[in-house]
């Protein structure tokens, strides 16, 4: 599959299915050579954005803001073609949305507060110097700003 096939597909997809498939488009694109706590800590922090409103209000918008996560970075023609890779993703997304969609204190949080990540083996944000709130496998996570739920 193409990237830009995904990302057309998920247009057509009613919620929340559409939001299910940018997730786990998202965490096999940044997050597939990851353990499953690394993709478990990508997956939060893209639910923490979605729940701020600052970078959309579902999944699919937060993933695909303009150089934010990799479906807007990587060339559309990427393919997933890593099957097992995949299926981890999707399982790992689907299993982060239901611990998600838990109260704030029942929720597994494995990078509280985190509201960016980075691999800083081959990147370097402007903030890369903000406050690090783990670093798992590859992935620095830090807390850049303070992210609240709309509302809250």
């Amino acid at each position: 599959m193409k990237l830009a096939w995904i990302l057309w597909l998920s247009q057509l997809m009613p919620q929340p299915a559409a939001d299910s498939l940018c997730l786990s488009t998202t965490l096999y694109l940044e997050a597939r050579d990851q353990s499953l706590r690394g993709q478990q800590a990508v997956a939060e922090v893209i639910m923490r954005r979605r729940d701020s409103g600052l970078w959309g209000d579902d999944l699919c918008s937060v993933v695909t803001a303009r150089k934010q996560f990799a479906p807007t970075i990587v060339s559309p023609n990427t393919r997933i073609n890593n099957t097992d890779a995949w299926a981890e993703a999707v399982a790992v997304a689907l299993e982060s949305e239901r611990n998600w969609a838990l109260p704030p204190g029942e929720r597994q949080e494995i990078v509280p507060g985190a509201s960016h990540f980075a691999a800083l083996s081959i990147a370097s944000p402007s903030w890369r110097t903000a406050y690090q709130v783990a670093t798992i496998g590859g992935h620095t996570f830090f807390k850049v700003q303070t992210l609240k739920p709309r509302g809250g």
